[in-house]
């Protein structure tokens, strides 16, 4: 139940009550109630399908409710489109920017809106000073005649926070804003939401990060299957607990790793070399073991398994699948040695939004399903039904858009592409991110199935937790090069921190193998 305001307490800047919405046959929002106070940082938590999106979308205008209310100051409005949730001071920062990269930040900041002069000329002068006077509010060090092209993540939110203070915005609505961020651009982004908290804005804070909400909020609304399951404060709860009201049962094990023997080797990686992005990188797979590729961001562990896979080209060196060497630059010869690559953009790299689901799972084995370069529907409808059923996907219909489905099925479409390939090697980078705790625990236990039946798997994580609670073994870079090699039960946060951040006494089992005769030449 959401909680009722204390009797004289002040109403709430934005709320919600008993709203529904429906999309077809799918009831996303079952009567839910939101209430959003100033000043106050309000976490709203639920798996990836709970509703979450749908809610956001409602605040922001996007979408208006088949019944309940939405209430502005305690009395019911209706948005008739995100213009008039802006105009009454709603903004909503999502997790993916989207920046004109090609204009300055301050030409973003007040696009369509530029102060103008005599003859109704632009004046550059007066939007360059707002934009500065509003960095400097954020405390951020940011040029406003700076292109937006080429700011990281972290720099464009902080453009996205700065356009929503233009609007005088009285309510933040935050989705996933730390997904794609480093720790300290996490820590910045907090200190500013922050400061607009302690100036009165009210914050809605969305994250799988459960860390985050308990750091950064004082309460709690949570979502299960489009239903309100509670809003509280946090005072007194715990991770666990929260969890518990997310997927409505306790996960035994989120890490669910399990022993295997490990077998010959499958993929073996020697001194692989791209000028300028990595240099030397020397390493093996074997069947039935999980190997984890760590280190901190921009340390060229994606950039290493765009090569191994021939996405990009190597300039050196030289990769093998069973011993027999791989083509460089060649995704075909990958696939067909047994490669398989799940890549860390889901979106853009791993899906065709617009295509069906059952399409989509089908994509890497359509010469398999037809004959005369005519696909037999019914072949694969039945291998994506099968994938579908053994990776738990939750759907309407096969032949729904991908682009419909919330971020952790859309991430167990593109497993079951791959898988559906019957690999040798699974290649998957950041499997997890930006996906709820309960997906997340049940894509663990799937790479724990497919080592102990005997695939080998190569895995790149920023989430150290989900490395050392897979791992059989950690490879770690630094800057480009493969620093440390550390064995299951030998792997710490100590012992990995210390090796990604190129700390004097890391431990260089790498190197220390090679010298004793015993690592890769």
């Amino acid at each position: 139940m959401a909680q009722a305001a204390p009797a004289g307490a002040p109403a709430p800047v934005l709320a919600l009550e008993e709203v529904t919405k429906s999309f077809g046959s799918v009831r996303a929002l079952r009567g839910v109630s939101l209430a959003l106070h100033a000043g106050e940082a309000h976490a709203l938590a639920g798996e990836n399908g709970a509703g979450k999106s749908t809610l956001i979308k409602t605040l922001a205008g996007v979408h208006r409710p088949d019944s309940g209310t939405v209430l502005l100051d305690g009395a019911p409005v209706t948005f008739h489109g995100p213009a008039d949730a802006r105009a009454a001071g709603i903004a909503v920062i999502y997790q993916e920017p989207t920046l004109f990269a090609d204009l300055s930040v301050a030409e973003n900041i007040f696009m369509g809106r530029q102060p103008l002069r005599a003859l109704r000329r632009v004046d550059h002068t007066a939007v360059r000073d707002a934009t500065a006077a509003l960095l400097r509010r954020l405390g951020v060090d940011l040029d406003p005649e700076r292109p937006a092209r080429g700011l990281s993540i972290a720099d464009q939110q902080i453009v996205e926070i700065a356009k929503a203070l233009s609007f005088d915005a009285r309510v933040l609505v935050m989705d996933e804003p730390t997904a794609a961020l480093t720790g300290t651009e996490t820590d910045r982004l907090f200190a500013v939401v922050e400061a607009l908290r302690k100036e009165g804005a009210a914050v809605l804070f969305v994250s799988h990060r459960l860390t985050e909400i308990f750091r950064l909020c004082r309460s709690v609304t949570t979502l299960r299957d489009g239903a309100l399951v509670a809003s509280e404060p946090l005072a007194g709860l715990t991770e666990d607990d929260l969890v518990r009201r997310m997927v409505g049962r306790d996960l035994d094990a989120l890490y669910a790793k399990r022993d295997t023997r490990t077998g010959e080797t499958a993929l073996e990686v020697r001194r692989l070399t791209r000028e300028g992005v990595f240099h030397d990188v020397s390493f093996e797979v074997r069947r039935g073991e999980i190997v984890a590729l760590a280190g901190l961001v921009g340390a060229g562990r994606s950039e290493v398994v765009q090569a191994v896979f021939g996405v990009d080209r190597a300039d050196a060196g030289e990769v093998l699948v069973r011993g027999a060497a791989l083509r460089r630059g060649s995704p075909t010869a990958a696939m067909d040695a047994g490669l398989a690559l799940v890549p860390e953009d889901r979106r853009q790299q791993g899906l065709v939004m617009e295509l069906s689901i059952e399409r989509n799972i089908a994509l890497t084995g359509l010469h398999t399903l037809g004959r005369g370069g005519l696909v037999r529907r019914a072949a694969e409808r039945a291998r994506a039904g099968d994938w579908a059923a053994r990776l738990r996907l939750r759907f309407d219909r096969l032949s729904d858009a991908a682009g419909v489905l919330s971020g952790g099925n859309q991430q167990k479409v593109v497993l079951a592409k791959w898988l559906a390939t019957e690999p040798e090697v699974l290649i998957v980078d950041e499997p997890t991110r930006g996906i709820d705790v309960g997906t997340k625990a049940e894509v663990h236990r799937l790479l724990s199935e497919l080592a102990a039946e005997g695939l080998a798997v190569l895995m790149v994580s920023s989430d150290l937790p989900e490395v050392l609670g897979m791992a059989d073994r950690v490879l770690v870079m630094h800057e480009g090069r493969l620093v440390a090699e550390l064995p299951r039960a030998e792997a710490t946060e100590e012992s990995v921190l210390a090796a990604a951040t190129g700390r004097t006494g890391a431990v260089r089992r790498t190197e220390a193998a090679a010298l004793d005769g015993e690592g890769t030449p």
